[in-house]
């Protein structure tokens, strides 16, 4: 059984009246169902997906916005 520490505490920020109240995060071919607006434990690899597609978000918005100008 995998130790506690291989998990990190997470918080999803809801979504907007008609999106879904979870999100599916899919890691070596394991999915997660993780419920927004509510603290979950999940598995460090999952937070690590969650954290590097938040950074290529932020990554693509400035992109556009030097575009933009």
């Amino acid at each position: 059984m995998k130790e506690a520490k291989d998990t990190v505490r997470i918080l999803l920020p809801r979504g907007r009246k008609n999106e879904e109240n979870f999100l599916i995060v899919s890691v070596n071919g394991r999915s997660f169902k993780i419920m927004k607006g509510v603290d979950v434990e999940v598995p460090r690899c999952v937070a690590e997906v969650l954290e590097n597609g938040r950074m290529m978000a932020d990554e693509a918005r400035r992109y556009v916005e030097r575009m933009a100008e």
